[in-house]
């Protein structure tokens, strides 16, 4: 069963979820203080493996209340010398003993890893999947969610386990701004089978998410001076066939357009150029961005002129301060200039 993708307060420029209560300040200092002394001591890796040493275990609400019961129930059984009220109680205790034991076994075993988030734009949905592996039997109710503060009011995203199998689980999470951001501490609980404790660890992955700058709306037109005659290829026909003629192999060029008979006669990669596949070059430059000097609107800026251009199949270059990078298109393009755009400083 896959969980739902809640929204979580993240650490580290991610939106905390909406609504949530703030806790009192007092206790907050002192929970706060614990979690950041707990989680400098936890190594940071993208694979958990849950044992004796990393799951925490304490009764639940439900298992005070419980406990409470068990023990009037004791003080009336000696004080009526009650046997049946002896029995009861006894046994009654010896099940929350079991349920103890079934809800730490929940959780061990089991191994957790991160899959490497996919970059996105700042302001916009990140999707996490953490993978469970179970290597035996069947696990039930367990929750994960990002730690935080106010833990109770964090949505969590529910789980079972297989047994000898694996189950995926999301959680979303939204860059408020550019550039990398480490993923928040998550923890895994389950109160299974009865709720009378709750069994949890914490785990702080390595991996981090690269948020691009998001795109500048509504958008202005491309550049005109780069786009009206930067680059018409020049044709070359050749008589009775539809090739124009042959270039050097470009990254984003379809293995289609691979003259492998060239190839194999010279050993270096050329690509056919077609009449139809002419393209006009853009450079994208920092200078054409100005937006008044704010840094962050003109990467926004490039950010879209680089969709569009994307977009409308041309080939494009991006020129920033101090680097630049060559002429391309295609996905892996897209994402090279985004990066750039992304980390820069």
């Amino acid at each position: 069963m896959n969980g739902a993708a809640p929204r979580a307060e993240p650490a580290g420029g991610l939106r905390p979820p909406a609504g949530a209560p703030a806790p009192a300040p007092g206790l907050l200092d002192v929970r706060g203080h614990f979690r950041r002394w707990l989680q400098s001591r936890l190594p940071r890796t993208d694979n958990w493996t849950l044992g004796q040493r990393n799951i925490y275990i304490l009764p639940t609400a439900s298992g005070f209340t419980f406990a409470l019961t068990l023990l009037v129930m004791l003080v009336a059984s000696i004080n009526y010398q009650l046997n049946l009220g002896y029995a009861l109680t006894f046994l009654l205790t010896g099940a929350a003993l079991v349920s103890m034991h079934m809800t730490h076994s929940n959780l061990r075993g089991l191994t957790m890893h991160l899959r490497p988030p996919a970059p996105g734009f700042a302001g916009e949905t990140v999707l996490l999947e953490v993978v469970l592996t179970n290597p035996g039997r069947q696990r039930h109710g367990l929750a994960l969610r990002f730690d935080a503060a106010a833990s109770a009011a964090t949505p969590m995203a529910w789980s079972d386990a297989p047994a000898g199998g694996q189950a995926q689980v999301h959680l979303s999470l939204v860059p408020s701004h550019r550039g990398w951001h480490a993923v928040p501490t998550l923890v895994m609980d389950t109160v299974f089978p009865f709720g009378l404790f709750r069994a949890w660890t914490v785990w702080r992955p390595a991996s981090r998410v690269l948020a691009w700058p998001r795109p500048e709306s509504p958008l202005p037109p491309l550049p005109s001076a780069a786009t009206a005659s930067a680059g018409e290829r020049p044709e070359r026909r050749s008589a009775g066939s539809e090739m124009d003629g042959v270039r050097p192999w470009r990254r984003g060029d379809s293995m289609r357009q691979v003259v492998w008979k060239k190839v194999a006669r010279s050993g270096q990669l050329v690509s056919r150029e077609t009449s139809g596949s002419a393209q006009r070059e853009l450079w994208l430059q920092w200078t054409d961005a100005a937006t008044g000097g704010d840094v962050e609107k003109r990467l926004s800026r490039l950010a879209g002129w680089l969709l569009r251009a994307d977009q409308e199949g041309l080939a494009y270059g991006l020129r920033l301060p101090g680097q630049e990078l060559e002429l391309g298109h295609g996905d892996a393009h897209r994402r090279q200039a985004l990066e750039r755009l992304a980390l820069w400083s």
